[in-house]
């Protein structure tokens, strides 16, 4: 399975109103980061990438932003400008 599928099929188990980090991604897969960030930019809108977030809370800016207002309709927990992940964050199957 290529590192696209992988993180698109953990990605898309990220339930509603809660998030995973860059790197949670990554180790769920075995790669670091940076490489889960360069693979979210290659994934369509069919996939919930607004539900990834860096690991200081920062909401994911790929797919020209609108991160925010999508991760608020869904109820996610939000501190000002950040997801707040002690509340948000998920666990990964």
């Amino acid at each position: 399975m290529s590192i696209v599928d992988q993180v698109r099929a953990v990605v898309v188990t990220i339930p509603a109103g809660r998030v995973a980090t860059y790197g949670d991604i990554g180790a769920r897969i075995g790669v670091g980061p940076r490489q889960v960030g360069r693979v979210m930019s290659l994934l369509g809108d069919d996939v919930p990438w607004w539900r990834v977030a860096y690991a200081d809370g920062r909401p994911a800016t790929c797919h020209d932003g609108g991160a925010r207002a999508l991760l608020a309709a869904e109820g996610t927990p939000l501190r000002g400008d950040r997801i707040d992940l002690r509340r948000a964050r998920t666990v990964l199957p």
